[in-house]
């Protein structure tokens, strides 16, 4: 008999939703990945690379040319000098990057506060370091730091705060006021900060990401972790990166060298030669994905969901309240990829206790404008 250290985990919703579309032939909308490709020259260079022998192992810590072009373009995004060497550490997929910096700080009765709706593998991490996740709600009407329930959750055995911005499902925006409301709140304690800012270039409207990487008092507590797979469209690439000082840095190499030792070396070669060459994709980034937004929700007016464009992501929550109210949220994500043909993702998923009136799904706008349009037309009739 087989005695489970994660008891409550399935199958995610994710692969669940996929599945279904591919079964029924419906639009994927439910998973976040793009049905486009990534730049040419960056997968060009893949093959320039596999081709001319970079195909064995690479440092554990990363190529060391990719660990130096993530260094300048963090100086020129947020104006700060990080270390190559001792404070960047890439991994395979940020997923990878936030399992390891749990594991290398907590113990066995540790409590990590995470804000749900949350990114579903923060509390697996936590359970199998032993430790205990502390759900607390954002604010429901903009997803917003509830710091009053922050407060009151904190404890003793308070020992990491998992925060995500731009955010999982949302789109949420932490702003710098509130990185210093955090500050303030933990800063007689020792409790370490998890950043997942995977959608770093992914932000709307010409309001900058705020990221604290350039947060002076809380990063030195802080890992914070990316992802080329968002930011270049490359999602099946599983590559990622994750930046802290050295002493964190140190401890979570510890647990990194264990789990995987080193990320896909040819990918690496490719990615350090593409941001050299390209720096101003990252500057175009936000462009490129508004215009999806724009298109998406300009599309969807006419609807009956109702919705905010969101201000960072590749995710688009609609409410369905004068749709389908009688229906639970994964009710109506089944739903409407079965009888109309586009697959969403559940908010509720998010949750370890979700709101009970609450009626929003999350659909993904990373995708070819054919896609949306099509997408678009099948949720008009709704």
């Amino acid at each position: 008999m087989i005695t489970s250290k994660l008891p409550n985990v399935g199958i995610t919703i994710f692969t669940q939703m996929s599945q279904l579309a591919a079964q029924t032939g419906a639009i994927n909308l439910s998973q976040g990945f793009p049905d486009f490709d990534g730049p040419q020259a960056l997968r060009d260079a893949v093959g320039r690379h596999i081709a001319g022998g970079h195909n064995q192992y690479s440092p554990m810590t990363g190529l060391p040319a990719l660990r130096e072009q993530i260094a300048a373009k963090i100086a020129r995004s947020y104006g700060v000098t990080v270390d190559a060497d001792n404070e960047v550490t890439v991994t395979p997929g940020a997923t990878q990057a936030i399992f390891c910096a749990i594991q290398a700080v907590i113990h066995s009765g540790d409590e990590v506060i995470v804000f749900d709706p949350c990114y579903d593998s923060y509390a697996p991490a936590t359970e199998l370091a032993g430790g205990r996740c502390v759900h607390v709600q954002l604010n429901p009407d903009d997803f917003s730091i509830d710091f009053d329930q922050l407060a009151a959750a904190l404890s003793p055995r308070t020992k990491m705060i998992v925060i995500n911005t731009p955010h999982n499902p949302s789109g949420a925006l932490i702003s710098r006021a509130e990185l210093d409301q955090l500050a303030a709140l933990i800063r007689d304690r020792d409790i370490y900060l998890l950043s997942d800012e995977v959608y770093e270039h992914l932000v709307f409207d010409d309001v900058p990401h705020v990221s604290v990487l350039a947060h002076e008092e809380l990063y030195p507590r802080a890992f914070v972790v990316s992802s080329f797979g968002k930011t270049y469209h490359v999602t099946g690439w599983k590559t990622g990166y994750v930046v802290a000082p050295p002493a964190l840095t140190a401890e979570l190499r510890k647990v990194h060298q264990y789990v995987s030792f080193c990320g896909v070396t040819p990918l690496q070669y490719a990615l350090a030669d593409y941001m050299a060459e390209h720096p101003e994709h990252v500057e175009e980034l936000p462009g490129f994905y508004q215009a999806k937004r724009d298109l998406f929700c300009d599309l969807l007016a006419p609807s009956r969901f109702t919705f905010k464009r969101v201000s960072g992501t590749y995710f688009q929550l609609v409410d369905y309240s004068q749709i389908r109210p009688d229906l639970s949220d994964v009710e109506m994500a089944m739903w409407m990829t079965r009888e109309h043909g586009v697959a969403s993702i559940p908010v509720s998923v998010f949750y370890q206790n979700p709101p009970e009136r609450q009626r929003l799904v999350r659909l993904c706008f990373a995708k070819r404008e054919e896609t949306l349009r099509e997408a678009a037309a099948k949720l008009c009739v709704i």
